[in-house]
């Protein structure tokens, strides 16, 4: 299974490695298919392939982070 999420990172966030985490920490493969850095706020497309259970893990550990996470339409990034 396949999900794309958009990430938002507060700036005390933005240099946190949470992507390269949750693909450790779990059983998801990461594509980040955008990303929009400044100096106060990280903005990230993420596309996470693999299990559904697995795929909410990944979705709740940003959450717990502090990360703001919301769907993207399957057709906005194809």
């Amino acid at each position: 299974m396949k999900k794309r999420i958009y990430l938002t990172y507060p700036k005390e966030l933005i240099k946190e490695p949470l992507i390269y985490q949750a693909g450790q920490l779990f059983k998801v493969a990461t594509n980040i298919r955008q990303a929009t850095i400044s100096d106060t706020i990280g903005l990230v497309a993420l596309e996470l392939d693999g299990e559904p259970e697995e795929i909410e893990k990944a979705i709740n550990f940003f959450i717990e982070k502090g990360v703001k996470v919301e769907p993207i339409e399957m057709d906005v990034i194809e």
